[in-house]
């Protein structure tokens, strides 16, 4: 079941998120989320091509790490490891 009003702020975020950090490769981002994350996408895909299509986890991942400051600190780290 879907919380009350998240779709909303996914709605809101989606932007700001995809200008930011729309060139980040899937790949990079499961290196941080773990192997289920964007279930269905290749590992090449860019995170702009696919973010209206995301699973709810997936997503709510990443808002939650955006609105918190870590996301661009986390895709740092496991884009240089």
């Amino acid at each position: 079941m879907e919380q009350p009003g998240l779709h909303g702020r996914h709605r809101d975020k989606n932007g700001e998120i995809s200008r930011k950090h729309g060139n980040t490769l899937v790949r990079t981002l499961r290196k941080i989320y773990g192997s289920s994350f964007a279930q269905g996408a290749e590992p090449n895909e860019k995170l702009s091509d696919l973010l209206a299509e995301m699973d709810e986890p997936s997503l709510t991942k990443l808002v939650h790490d955006h609105e918190h400051g870590h996301l661009e600190r986390k895709i740092g780290e496991a884009e240089a490891a």
